[in-house]
């Protein structure tokens, strides 16, 4: 999130998220200690250990509840407007339920055959330039028309688990790929 991003009600409901969280923070690590007077004539003071009065327990469940309000607000809030016009390098931009589409103006629409070649020529240029296990890998996704699951992968190839998900830090690292979690797996993308 870009904190530029923030205005109005977002700003005011961050502020009151940090400020609440402070004061919730310092009022559990410091309660007030309890001051017991003993004798006629309060000769003996003793002082218990860190207790919690009922203003303690008043501003605890104030910040508490701003905390709460504000972090839901916040979570909640639709972001697509406040980082509207924002410019993205990604190729690939979510849809409301987090799956990948491809960045041709149109998301109702499967990508066009003439882009699809596109891509997979500027896939395959990528892949000549990769070796060993990387351009396997690579290669592999490229097949599977540039998306397939990281298990599917390891079926794929000879190579073990972890030699795959090396592989793919590598890749990712290069910017040639992402991977996308889904349920217990990963979906591998080509970029």
């Amino acid at each position: 999130m870009d904190l530029r991003a923030l205005h109005g009600k977002q700003l005011l409901a961050a502020v009151a998220f940090v400020a609440a969280t402070v004061v919730l923070a310092v009022q559990l690590i410091t309660p007030t200690p309890v001051v017991v007077s003993i004798g006629g004539n309060g000769a003996e003071v003793a002082e218990l250990g860190g207790y919690f009065q009922y203003r303690d327990v008043a501003i605890i469940g104030v910040a508490a509840a701003l905390l709460g309000a504000s972090g839901t607000y916040l979570v909640t809030r639709d972001w697509s407007r406040a980082t509207a016009g924002s410019p993205t390098t990604d190729r690939r931009s979510p849809t409301p339920t987090g799956d990948p589409v491809r960045d041709d103006g149109n998301d109702d629409l499967p990508p066009s055959d003439d882009l699809l070649e596109s891509r997979r020529a500027e896939w395959e240029e990528t892949a000549d330039r990769l070796a060993n296990n990387e351009r396997e890998i690579y290669e592999t996704v490229l097949e599977a028309d540039g998306v397939m699951a990281q298990s599917d992968i390891v079926e794929a190839t000879d190579l073990s688990k972890a030699t795959v998900s090396r592989t793919l830090d590598s890749l990712e690292t290069k910017n040639l790929l992402e991977r996308k979690r889904r349920g217990m797996g990963n979906m591998i993308l080509l970029l």
